[in-house]
C-alpha cells in the first residue's frame, strides 16, 4: 500500500462529510456528542495499513449539514446506512465513542445486515442509568449556548472534565480540536436528541460480534454501563482501558488501538 493512501484526506460531501485512510475492510468510526472527523486520527493511522478507515462528520457536527428536521437516533442510524451506500461497500464495522457507540447500536438494530461487528468505547445501553433527569441533564449543557457559548469555547473546560485526571496534554488538545468544530447548533440537535437512547430491552437481537470498552476513570459511563452492554449482548467482550477516561481513543490509543486490532481480526473471521 502507498504511503499516500494511507495519509487520511478529508471529504466534504453533503449529506454526511468523512476523513478516510487505508483500503481494505471498512472500519466506520461515529464520534460521540463532542467529537468530529478528527477525533480518531490516532486510530486512522494505526489501523489504515489493514483497514479502510473513515470517521463520518455526524450530520449537524463539523462539515456535515444539519438536517431540517434536527436529529434522532432513527434517523442517524439511517444516515450513516446511506454513508457505507456512498463509500460503495456493503457492510462496515462500527466503531463508536459514547454517543458514537448508541448510534451504533441503533444502525446494528436498524441495519443489521450493514454491520460486521460492533466496537462499543465508553457507551451505555440507555441515557439515565445513574437516576440521571433528562431535562437537568440538558439544560447544564444548553444554558451555556443560550448565555453565547460556543463548542470551541466550552470545549476545554468540558473535556478535562470527563477525561481522566492525568491525561496528556496532547490528548487533550487533539479532543478540544474535535470539539471545537462543532457548530452551536449541531451541538444544541445531538443534546436533545442523546436522552432518547434506549436500547436493553433489544439488546439480544444484537448478532454481530461486539466489543465493549471502557476507560478505568470513565464517571460519565462508567463500568456499570459497559458491563450492562456486555451482558445483554450475546459473546460481547468487555475490556477496560488503564488509565482512561471517557475520551478512551485519545487518551489511551495504543491500547484502544491493540483491543480494536485483536477485535477486528476475530471479526474478520466470523463474518
Amino acid at each position: 500500500m502507498s504511503e499516500r493512501s494511507l495519509r487520511p484526506r478529508d471529504v466534504d460531501a453533503a449529506p454526511v462529510a468523512w476523513r478516510e485512510a487505508g483500503s481494505g475492510p471498512l472500519v466506520l468510526f461515529l464520534g460521540g456528542l463532542g467529537t468530529t472527523r478528527t477525533g480518531f486520527d490516532p486510530q486512522l493511522a494505526a489501523l489504515s495499513s489493514d483497514y479502510r478507515c473513515v470517521a463520518w462528520d455526524m450530520p449537524g457536527y463539523g462539515a456535515s449539514p444539519l438536517p431540517p428536521q434536527g436529529l434522532s437516533f432513527p434517523q442517524l442510524a439511517d444516515a450513516l446506512a446511506m454513508l457505507i451506500g456512498t463509500l460503495g461497500e456493503a457492510r462496515a464495522h462500527l466503531a463508536g465513542l459514547s454517543m458514537g457507540g448508541q448510534i451504533a447500536l441503533h444502525a446494528a438494530l436498524r441495519h443489521p445486515g450493514l454491520v460486521r461487528s460492533l466496537a462499543l468505547l465508553d457507551s451505555s445501553p440507555a441515557f439515565g442509568l445513574d437516576g440521571t433527569e433528562p431535562e437537568a441533564w440538558k439544560r447544564l449543557r444548553l444554558d451555556p449556548l443560550d448565555a453565547g457559548e460556543t463548542p470551541a469555547s466550552m470545549a476545554e473546560r468540558v473535556l478535562r472534565s470527563i477525561m481522566a485526571p492525568g491525561a496528556g496534554e496532547r490528548a487533550v488538545a487533539a479532543a478540544v480540536g474535535s470539539m471545537s468544530r462543532i457548530p452551536a447548533e449541531g451541538l444544541r440537535a445531538a443534546v436533545e436528541c442523546l436522552p432518547t437512547h434506549d436500547v436493553r430491552a433489544r439488546l439480544g437481537e444484537i448478532a454481530a460480534p461486539t466489543l465493549v470498552l471502557v476507560g478505568e476513570h470513565d464517571e460519565e459511563t462508567p463500568l456499570s454501563y459497559a458491563e450492562a452492554l456486555a451482558s445483554g449482548i450475546r459473546g460481547a467482550r468487555l475490556q477496560i482501558i488503564p488509565g482512561a477516561g471517557h475520551i478512551s481513543n485519545l487518551e489511551a490509543p495504543e491500547a484502544v488501538n491493540a483491543a480494536l486490532r485483536e477485535h477486528l481480526a476475530t471479526a474478520q473471521e466470523q463474518t
